[in-house]
């Protein structure tokens, strides 16, 4: 089955699963997976499911990006701040619909491999940090709207307050794996404190998201049993 068979098939799946927001679905045609993955795994690219990575980290399930994008809303001039860069391929997706995504990773091999993929692509609206996702990216803030594709226990106040009054968070939020939250967080438009209203959207499993940087051998060390 060629590229373009796979795509159209996958396309038809996340339709089935309720993805009707066609941006986002001409976002993920448009974005090939196959870049993404490790080798061992190419011929899985399109296949609905998540897949493993470097540094003990996976490329998420095609439908749970294209949802968690759709859940977004997002416009075509808005700043998109996400945390976990991974394989990079959620914001190449965003890159599409918005006018820039910033997006923060802790594992350096990964932000590397992401970054030689933006450039490959020709993905010149996505800004990288090596940094900690709990803090976000204060120096860009506000944000219109903020994605995090690692689970947190609960969600850190200060990435709430980097987003804009009216702007919108999309994160899994559990202390364990098996039972997960996708949800979605509404920040109000008046008040100079960040209230808020929340919204569960799905049962997800993410990997849980760490805080503070690895030491530069751990990250080696654990790209290199992925190798």
């Amino acid at each position: 089955m060629s590229d373009d068979s796979r795509i159209a098939e996958l396309l038809g799946t996340l339709r089935k699963q309720g993805i009707t927001d066609e941006r986002v679905l001409k976002a993920v045609a448009e974005t090939p997976r196959e870049a993404f993955v490790e080798t061992p795994f190419e011929g899985s690219a399109y296949a609905n499911t998540a897949l493993p990575i470097a540094c003990g980290q996976t490329i998420s399930q095609p439908y749970v990006v294209a949802f968690m994008t759709q859940a977004l809303e997002l416009g075509d001039r808005m700043r998109v701040l996400e945390i976990g860069t991974g394989s990079g391929y959620q914001a190449a997706v965003l890159a599409k619909l918005c006018r820039m995504v910033y997006t923060v990773e802790r594992h350096k091999p990964l932000l590397k491999e992401a970054e030689a993929r933006f450039r490959k692509l020709h993905l010149d609206n996505i800004v990288t940090r090596h940094g900690d996702g709990y803090q976000g990216w204060p120096e860009q803030a506000p944000f219109d709207r903020i994605v995090v594709t690692a689970a947190f226990s609960e969600v850190p106040q200060i990435l709430i307050e980097q987003l804009k009054p009216g702007g919108i968070l999309v994160t899994p939020v559990g202390y364990e794996t098996i039972s997960q939250d996708l949800i979605k967080i509404i920040r109000s438009e008046e008040g100079a404190s960040p209230g808020y209203t929340t919204e569960a959207l799905l049962p997800v499993v993410f990997v849980p998201m760490v805080p503070g940087l690895p030491q530069e051998g751990n990250d080696r060390n654990a790209k290199d049993r992925k190798s």
